[in-house]
């Protein structure tokens, strides 16, 4: 056993120059790690994007059902959309081009489905946006005259933090993806086994929905999710929801 440690630690250590230069700074590191927490007060929480209303009206009624839906939702929808956006925000953001990042802020606003995912998108913009302030001086300057969504605004701060877009992209992903398996498990229910599972899913699909958003150019970019746009615009009428309409 002892031996096998020493080669399990010979095997950490013996990571290459390169590699070791591209690793995140601990700051930036840690600031990724705050940005993806749901502890963050933008108010995410509480919205279900869908799933609630699929679950009484798309089938989703077990960890098997919801942890494939929330995939779909992982791969049709965030990656060709909200993922998207971050990456090129945030390199906008790194480059100072506010013309760019005011083109990908109004192309958010205008693709939304749902009256409710335009609340979302919003109602989290404005609260980062807040919380930014506490943060970096020039946030009340840069946000001024850019009513904020939430990608953008998330891709100001991780830009800020010195993160690539790619590292951007993946707190992103896996702060949606935590938000998400925790409405699972309140509105399916599920036990917390089942939402860690449903997470730990999702968290191995989650590279490789990064890689396709940062493929993406500008007329491949989409938010075209008919089949949960309806659910969106259901739940607003949803007879009894836990989640913000």
């Amino acid at each position: 056993m002892c031996m096998d440690r020493v080669a399990a630690m010979t095997t950490i250590t013996a990571i290459p120059t390169e590699r070791r230069r591209q690793m995140l700074a601990p700051h930036s590191l840690l600031q990724l790690i705050w940005l993806a927490s749901p502890a963050l007060p933008v108010g995410g929480f509480s919205y279900s994007e869908g799933l609630e209303a699929a679950i009484e009206w798309a089938g989703v009624k077990d960890e098997a059902s919801a942890a494939d839906w929330l995939a779909g939702q992982l791969r049709l929808s965030l990656a060709r959309g909200d993922l998207s956006v971050v990456a090129q925000a945030i390199s906008a953001w790194s480059a100072g081009d506010l013309g760019r990042v005011q083109a990908l802020n109004d192309w958010v606003r205008q693709t939304r489905e749902s009256a409710e995912f335009l609340l979302q998108t919003e109602q989290m913009g404005r609260s980062f946006v807040e919380w930014l302030k506490l943060h970096h001086a020039d946030a009340a300057a840069c946000f001024a005259e850019l009513p904020p969504t939430y990608p953008v605004a998330f891709a100001f701060a991780a830009a800020r933090a010195g993160a690539s877009a790619q590292d951007g992209c993946l707190a992103f992903a896996f702060g949606w993806a935590e938000n998400m398996s925790a409405a699972a498990i309140k509105a399916v229910p599920l036990g917390q086994s089942a939402g860690q599972r449903i997470l730990a899913r999702l968290a191995k699909e989650i590279p490789a929905a990064v890689e396709a958003a940062m493929a993406l150019p500008d007329d491949r970019r989409q938010s075209f999710s008919p089949m949960l746009a309806i659910l969106s615009a259901r739940h607003e009428t949803q007879y009894s929801r836990l989640f913000r309409s």
